[in-house]
């Protein structure tokens, strides 16, 4: 998990993750736009962008200095991990890390 630390946040995102964002771009950022071009609603549009922006945020948060941290908020973030999943992955890996000499 090195490579979390030494990449860019935007060489972290799949992708589906730079797809939508080009096609967002060539929408010219028209929300309602980019739902028509995915078939989808307007709220389970700005979702999926409010999810995209939790997960760069994570990314490029130089207060995570752990790799293994930072992937799973990543995954919470994407929606990916449930809260208490998220929750008790990281408490048992923050204990082991706290246990090991």
């Amino acid at each position: 998990m090195e490579y979390l630390k030494n990449s860019r946040w935007i060489d972290l995102l799949e992708e589906e993750d730079l797809a939508f964002i080009k096609r967002f771009i060539l929408v010219s950022g028209s929300l309602k736009d980019l739902a028509t071009a995915y078939h989808v609603t307007y709220p389970t549009l700005r979702l999926r962008l409010d999810r995209l922006i939790a997960k760069i945020t994570v990314l490029d948060s130089r207060n995570i200095e752990d790799d293994y941290e930072r992937l799973l908020r990543a995954l919470f973030a994407e929606g990916k991990l449930d809260a208490a999943s998220f929750k008790q992955l990281l408490r048992t890996y923050n204990q082991q890390k706290k246990d090991s000499p």
